[in-house]
């Protein structure tokens, strides 16, 4: 199993663990894809997927619903995805997606974070090269699926990693890669329930337990943030050492 499972297994019973966060999560990013895309699922095939994910976090209807008008009001104010990167202690590189209508609160929010907590606020661009952007799909396994054939015909449109779980398969991929990926999905019939981007560290820091109590707070804060989507960072799990 490479990187992509270990960071799924790591962040799996922590997602799950705070299900209003994701929701709101989600609902900003269905915002954003209506913005881009329309509201019609049949022709904006992000909003079509990020559907499929708000069934399987068991999002309430009405919450997608209250998402996609959200896009189409005069009032709404709409969303920038914002990146911030920079390194809390221990030398610990931390990437942070935001989507915010009010980037100068998002930018002094997430300073004071990494001030607070021993670390410091980098420059765009400056540590992108220590992660890896990846998509991550998660299919509806069949009875019939031949799983070899499957990742080889994959390989072709970007994925280089596949993984079986229970009664789904995960494709991870290339995020350059997502668009392709989800057509050919889509045109051979297999059901996305969910799909997501993520930020895979090339390489792991390993930290002691008490400097990972102090990482962690400084990564809770962030996430408690409304404006901020995801936090990725280059600390090695507790399930990898």
């Amino acid at each position: 199993m490479g990187r992509a499972f270990e960071y799924r297994k790591a962040r799996k019973m922590k997602r799950w663990g705070n299900m209003a966060r994701v929701f709101t999560k989600l609902g900003k990013e269905i915002t954003i894809a209506v913005k881009a895309g329309g509201p019609d699922p049949e022709t904006n095939p992000r909003l079509r997927v990020l559907m499929q994910t708000a069934k399987k976090e068991n999002m309430p209807k009405d919450n997608v619903e209250r998402a996609i008008k959200k896009a189409s009001s005069k009032d709404f104010t709409d969303y920038k995805e914002m990146n911030y990167e920079g390194y809390g202690p221990y030398g610990i590189a931390i990437f942070v997606e935001t989507a915010t209508d009010n980037t100068t609160r998002t930018v002094a929010n997430v300073r004071s974070y990494f001030n607070k907590h021993g670390g410091s606020l980098g420059t765009s661009g400056s540590l992108e090269f220590l992660f890896e952007h990846k998509c991550i799909f998660h299919i509806t396994k069949r009875e019939d699926m031949d799983i070899e054939s499957l990742e080889l015909e994959l390989i072709d449109y970007g994925v280089d990693e596949l993984e079986e779980d229970e009664n789904e398969i995960i494709l991870y991929g290339e995020f350059s890669s997502n668009a392709a990926i989800q057509s050919y999905l889509e045109q051979a019939g297999y059901e996305i329930t969910s799909a997501e981007f993520v930020r895979l560290p090339n390489d792991t820091k390993d930290v002691t337990p008490e400097q990972r109590e102090q990482l962690q707070k400084l990564i809770d804060k962030l996430e408690e943030d409304e404006d901020v989507q995801n936090v990725f960072t280059n600390m090695k799990e507790e399930d990898e050492e």
